[in-house]
C-alpha cells in the first residue's frame, strides 16, 4: 500500500518571461504604493516648513490692489418689441 502512494512534487512548468515581468512589476508597484502612503502619513521635515513659512510671510507683505470693476458690455438694456400677429 505504501508503494502505491507517490509523494513526489508535481511538475511545475518554468515561468515564462512575461510571467516574470508581471510578477516583479506587481512587487515594484506594491512597494511604490507603500512609499506613497507613508509619504502622506509621515510628517514633513522641519526644514521644508521653515521655507514655506518664509514664503508665506513674504507673500503677506505684498499689498494687493483692489480690482477695478470693468464695464460690463453684456448688460445693455434690451429693446422691447411687440410681435404683430
Amino acid at each position: 500500500m505504501a508503494a502505491e502512494l507517490d509523494f513526489s512534487p508535481p511538475e511545475v512548468p518554468e515561468p515564462t518571461f512575461m510571467e516574470n515581468v508581471l510578477r516583479y512589476g506587481l512587487f515594484f508597484g506594491a512597494i511604490f504604493q507603500l512609499i506613497c502612503v507613508l509619504a502622506i502619513i509621515l510628517p514633513i521635515s522641519k526644514s521644508h516648513k521653515t521655507d514655506s513659512d518664509n514664503f508665506e510671510s513674504k507673500s503677506s507683505e505684498v499689498v494687493k490692489k483692489p480690482k477695478v470693476a470693468a464695464p460690463q458690455l453684456s448688460k445693455k438694456p434690451k429693446k422691447e418689441t411687440k410681435k404683430k400677429r
